[in-house]
């Protein structure tokens, strides 16, 4: 089944940015910003929350301020309790612009426990509920009619835009799963999702009943009822996608006047589709898109250095240069935080935002440190690690140790500063793809123990004005997930080869003690004639590289291929004798 690869939701004869010039303009406290393929206008609401307004919204931009529907006592006396498990309301906005529009707003349930007996249904144990931006992202892309039979098109709720109201909440009032939230919770709290804030999802009110009130008041079977269930989750299938929970209640149907359903001229009951927090591509679809995506971003890896026409960028994201690294730069609305993706090209950003690789299974994969193995919603294989910039180092005692503890750790930016520095100079290392900083501030008095990187950073700021390296956020690192050279999967995608550790290989018999020593030797002569020194090089920092056949490659000399994949504690030796 082809899938179309336009944005959705943009008519792509025109300009989408040209389609937001005219609120830009008029409203000039808004800005532009694209998230996982779909367009908002973000504007910072009166009582300091965040309002992002879908094209869907823009014609009710006003009426979507919270002031003109979550006013303490407007939303009291004129909202309108639906049914269902989450927290959802009708409620009207104030007239504004000399209109108003009935809303559905929702609390977002993301991080919660899914119900049990949701769960059952598809068997889907792991279920999750969507992220605001994905639900919006899934809706739209159902909207385009971009998969399955063109002559079937499936009318849905509308969505309007996402409010955060400004206040935080105490892990109790969330519902969410302490569980899963508490995991980093220690050392590292703003590792996971901004969770102490809610998110209200604004859609457009669809006018009629759901189908079990309508088939009741018209006198309809409850086998009918179940029959028409059926046809409709058949033909969400054929589109592409499932809703895990699907209940007759999330279909919007019309009665006409004599208590009958409203029928068409193909004598089908035409409906439309509400309630989207358990939306999903089919495995098939799913399987498919990922294929799509994946292989433009193998591509886009492969030339993330060359040049991209200013003019075309999305205008949420800016280039920047930090200690000789090209990034994108740019913020994760989903979280606040911000994220550098290394390279020029702008369409790799969506690739590392939060929502697609923080919630996937990982697998620690060090016992030392926080380092995780996961594969993406986009299936792109990367490890991801928690900075340790701040901290002080706890080697052994001795004159080394003085060492390590006076130079610290790197900060993220000189840590992927140094790996393309090193695979520059023919020193192979781990692929540096992305530095995200988490949006939720943290009390760093309890682990802030070396202010060295802090200061040496204070004048490289973002293209908003801000430090790109605070004490109050964490940072985390994401580098690929060594399997092959990028310019060969970009040609084929494969699994062409295996990393394992020194240390690993050592353990698992693959090489000697002496060889093991010896590799540490040759990579410590590599770094020094690079003009660099790992003041603390472990087994556990450098791979190896097995082939399909689970040989150790080697190189031209015979010697063992080596990787780098730890800079934390590398310095230059040329910054003593400055």
């Amino acid at each position: 089944m082809a899938v179309n690869n336009a944005v959705p939701g943009v008519n792509q004869k025109t300009n989408w940015i040209d389609c937001w010039e005219p609120y830009l303009k008029t409203y000039p406290d808004t800005t532009f910003t694209r998230f996982l393929n779909v367009e908002y206008i973000h504007l910072k609401t009166g009582d300091g929350g965040d309002l992002y307004v879908t094209t869907h919204g823009l014609p009710f931009l006003n009426n979507l301020r919270p002031e003109n529907w979550y006013a303490k006592k407007w939303f009291k006396e004129h909202r309108e309790k639906l049914t269902g498990t989450s927290t959802i309301y009708k409620v009207p906005t104030k007239i504004t612009d000399g209109k108003s529009v009935d809303l559905v707003v929702k609390w977002c349930r993301v991080g919660q426990d899914v119900p049990l007996e949701t769960k059952i249904i598809e068997d889907v144990i792991n279920a999750e509920f969507n992220s605001p931006f994905e639900e919006f992202s899934l809706v739209e892309e159902l909207r385009t009619n971009s998969y399955g039979p063109k002559d079937i098109k499936i009318m849905l709720q509308k969505p309007l835009g996402i409010y955060v109201p400004p206040e935080r909440l105490q892990l109790w009032q969330t519902g969410r799963s302490r569980h899963k939230i508490m995991s980093k919770i220690a050392k590292h709290p703003g590792v996971e999702i901004d969770i102490l804030r809610q998110y209200i999802l604004i859609y457009k009110w669809v006018k009629g009943l759901n189908a079990v009130d309508a088939f009741e008041k018209a006198g309809i079977s409850h086998e009918k009822l179940k029959v028409f269930t059926r046809n409709v989750i058949n033909v969400l299938k054929k589109k592409g996608f499932r809703v895990l929970d699907q209940k007759p209640v999330h279909f919007i149907v019309r009665l006409k006047p004599n208590r009958t359903i409203l029928k068409n001229r193909k004598n089908e009951i035409p409906y439309a589709l509400v309630d989207f927090e358990l939306l999903e591509r089919t495995r098939e679809h799913e399987r498919e898109v990922k294929t799509l995506r994946r292989k433009k971003y193998l591509s886009k890896q492969r030339d993330r250095f060359q040049e991209h026409n200013m003019e075309t960028w999305p205008k949420h994201l800016l280039p920047m240069n930090i200690m000789g690294v090209d990034y994108v730069w740019g913020l994760t609305e989903s979280t606040s935080g911000m994220l550098w993706v290394v390279g020029k090209d702008p369409d790799l950003f969506d690739y590392f935002q939060p929502e697609r690789w923080r919630k996937t299974p990982r697998k620690k994969i060090s016992r030392t440190d926080d380092r995780y193995y996961t594969k993406t919603k986009d299936a792109i294989n990367i490890v991801w690690k928690i900075s340790r910039v701040g901290e002080k180092p706890e080697p052994s005692a001795g004159e080394q140790g003085e060492e390590i503890i006076n130079y610290g750790y790197n900060s993220p930016f000189e840590e992927f500063a140094l790996a393309l520095e090193l695979s520059r100079k023919g020193i192979p290392t781990v692929y540096p793809r992305a530095i995200y900083m988490t949006g939720l501030t943290t009390d760093t008095t309890s682990y802030i123990a070396d202010d060295s990187r802090f200061q040496s950073h204070r004048s490289i700021l973002t293209p908003d004005g801000h430090l790109v390296l605070r004490k109050d956020h964490d940072y985390i690192k994401l580098w690929g997930f060594w399997n092959g050279l990028d310019e060969l999967l970009a040609v084929k995608d494969g699994e062409y080869y295996k990393g394992i550790s020194l240390l690993n290989a050592l353990r698992r018999g693959y090489i000697t003690e002496e060889q093991y020593v010896a590799v540490l030797q040759r990579a410590d002569e590599m770094l020094a004639a690079c003009g660099m020194k790992h003041l603390y090089l472990q087994g556990n920092h450098i791979l190896l590289t097995l082939n399909l056949h689970g040989k150790l490659i080697r190189n031209r000399e015979g010697l063992l291929e080596i990787r780098l994949c730890n800079f934390e504690l590398i310095e230059k030796i040329e910054r003593r004798d400055e």
